[in-house]
């Protein structure tokens, strides 16, 4: 299995840092995880009494080198999105989020 590149997953997670405004920090986070060679863009939530937590995107590098962008099938599951952009590193498409 490919591992998402260490320069990728630096530009994710600078991405998903700079979403948030510093005096809602400690309310609101941007995040990502890697799940293969996916990853997905997670939205999380201070609430009561524990974080609750949403799938905003997952970006998928597929094993050409080429990220895509999966969309939600509204039931749990992901798809590709046929529609969304195609690029060799991940910036493009968080532009697109």
């Amino acid at each position: 299995m490919t591992v998402i590149p260490e320069l990728a997953m630096r530009q994710i997670e600078r991405w998903c840092a700079q979403r948030v405004p510093e005096d809602l920090k400690d309310r609101l986070r941007v995040e990502c995880r890697t799940l293969g060679r996916t990853v997905a863009i997670v939205e999380r939530r201070a609430g009561d009494p524990e974080w609750t937590e949403r799938e905003i995107a997952r970006l998928h590098l597929d094993e050409f080198g080429i990220w895509s962008m999966l969309r939600s099938d509204g039931d749990g599951g992901w798809l590709p999105d046929p529609d969304g952009p195609v690029a060799s590193t991940p910036p493009p498409l968080l532009a697109e989020i």
